[in-house]
């Protein structure tokens, strides 16, 4: 059994799928912020302004700074409803229509009459998009909140921005104990960059497609078809006789995780390729694998569910 990321045709593409620019609340302005996700080398970017009337609802269209290797994605973030917590939903969409209809979402905070929070992310992915829940651990989502939204596609699960201005990065914990409830979610990795502070270049996916192509990529993203990374590259993962193998750019630790407690890691120097057995995750419906290199970066493949090898 190998993961679609490893047998999808094409090649990996180096992707951020949250970032802000002067559109809402970021510093700069579109065209720059494009200039330099292409000159730090990644592929493609999905430019996220924030979607609500302080900023005039924006889907900031970025087609006019795509060539040269480099293309992008339409997208937003989506605000509208109240968590449990009071405060405004965070939903990123990745892949709407320019014409996606603005919310009742004035500013930051909820107002009577609005839609939910799964209503707008239901929108959203009726209207093509791929839709994460976003920063769980700086919204201080709760699992009821999070049980909620069944229009997500995956989690956010690391974000560098919250990283690095709050060190609330996480959402391991809610993807975790979703996909122990059945939930069949993927997870991804984004910058959320402002550039008012260091919180950009630090977390992106690798995307499997044939084309380096708004719509190639977008399919790839629903599919499931990448992994996520703060450096480290994950070339190969297949599950043969109980064993899980792993192909991997120079690492220190290949750790498996599962439900609940069950984990399993490998450590060693350099390496670059490991095999660990299963046997530990015999009751567990998912696994998902994270290496870890020398300096402490991480990837991270999306959930395999077991039932597609036991």
């Amino acid at each position: 059994m190998i993961p679609s990321a490893f047998t999808a045709s094409g090649q990996f593409w180096r992707g951020n799928l949250h970032t802000h620019s002067t559109n809402s609340d970021g510093v700069l302005a579109p065209e720059e912020v494009c200039r330099r996700y292409q000159a730090e080398g990644y592929d493609f970017l999905a430019l996220t302004d924030h979607f609500i009337g302080l900023y005039n609802y924006p889907i900031t269209d970025t087609a006019a700074f795509r060539g040269d290797g480099f293309t992008t994605i339409l997208g937003a973030e989506l605000h509208s409803g109240a968590m449990k917590n009071g405060e405004l939903w965070h939903i990123l969409a990745v892949g709407l229509p320019s014409d996606f209809a603005a919310p009742n979402s004035p500013a930051f905070s909820p107002v009577d009459g609005q839609e939910t929070g799964p209503e707008i992310a239901q929108r959203a992915r009726d209207a093509g998009a791929y839709v994460a829940i976003a920063h769980p651990q700086w919204s201080g989502l709760t699992m009821d909140d999070a049980r909620s939204i069944d229009a997500a596609h995956a989690v956010e699960v690391y974000n560098h921005g919250c990283a690095m201005g709050c060190d609330r990065p996480d959402g391991f914990h809610t993807l975790d104990l979703l996909l122990s409830e059945g939930k069949q979610l993927n997870l991804c990795a984004t910058d959320d960059a402002h550039f008012y502070e260091p919180d950009h270049f630090g977390g992106w996916v690798m995307v499997k497609a044939e084309k380096n192509e708004p719509e190639q990529l977008l399919a790839a993203l629903k599919n499931g078809n990448y992994y996520s990374t703060q450096g480290p590259n994950l070339h190969h993962i297949e599950i043969k006789d109980r064993q899980l193998h792993v192909e991997c750019s120079s690492v220190s630790a290949i750790i498996i995780q599962g439900q609940g407690s069950a984990a399993v890691a490998k450590h060693g120097h350099s390496m670059t390729k490991g095999q660990i057995g299963l046997g530990r995750f015999d009751a567990s419906p998912w696994i998902r694998v994270t290496i870890m290199d020398a300096a402490g970066k991480k990837a991270w493949s999306n959930p395999i569910w077991c039932d597609e090898f036991k």
